[in-house]
Order: C-alpha cells, then sequence, then structure tokens
C-alpha cells in the first residue's frame, strides 16, 4: 500500500516588509507527520542551496516532494508549521473522512 500524501502548510514572512506574509505549502508522501515535516524542510534546504549555488532546482523526488522554486527574502517559520493528510481539492472525497487511503 502506497504511503499517504501529507500537506505541509508553513508560515512565511517577507523581511523587511512587515504585514507582507502568507504561508508556503508543501505536499508529498510520508509515512507520519513528522517525517512530511521533515522531508518538507529537506526539500526547502534544497531548493534554497541549489538557487544560491545558480543550479535548477528539483522539481520533484519519487515520493512527490519538491519545489517548484525559491523566493529569497521570505523567512519561513519551520516551528509554526501545521501539518495533515492532503485533501486533493479536485476530488470528491476527504481524506479525513476516516475510511479513504490517498
Amino acid at each position: 500500500m502506497p504511503l499517504p500524501y501529507f500537506e505541509v502548510d508553513v508560515p512565511i514572512h517577507r523581511t523587511g516588509q512587515p504585514g507582507r506574509s502568507g504561508v508556503h505549502v508543501f505536499t508529498g508522501r510520508a509515512d507520519s507527520r513528522s517525517a512530511a515535516v521533515r522531508i518538507a524542510h529537506e526539500v526547502y534546504d534544497a531548493a534554497r542551496a541549489a538557487s544560491a549555488a545558480g543550479l535548477e532546482i528539483s522539481h520533484g523526488r519519487p515520493d512527490g516532494w519538491g519545489a517548484c522554486g525559491y523566493r529569497p527574502g521570505w523567512e519561513l517559520d519551520w516551528p509554526a508549521a501545521t501539518v495533515g493528510r492532503w485533501n486533493n481539492p479536485n476530488g470528491c472525497t476527504r481524506a479525513d473522512d476516516g475510511d479513504f487511503e490517498l
């Protein structure tokens, strides 16, 4: 059985510009909530390092995690991250209804 998809929502804010904030969303397969946060953080760190080195950012790993870009000047608040099972907005069921595995 494949691992479930998780969504990790990490609050972000623009350094030097108070009031500019949002949420960076990561999704992918993991075996637990803590693993999902750890993997999301790894993907973000890899994107940041690739950007700093002038390299292309990897858009996806076999487990579904990836980054489409990196925005310098935005800080992620990892301790405030929330994580849950990912609900496909285009699907007809919800992942949290207890009888369905993503």
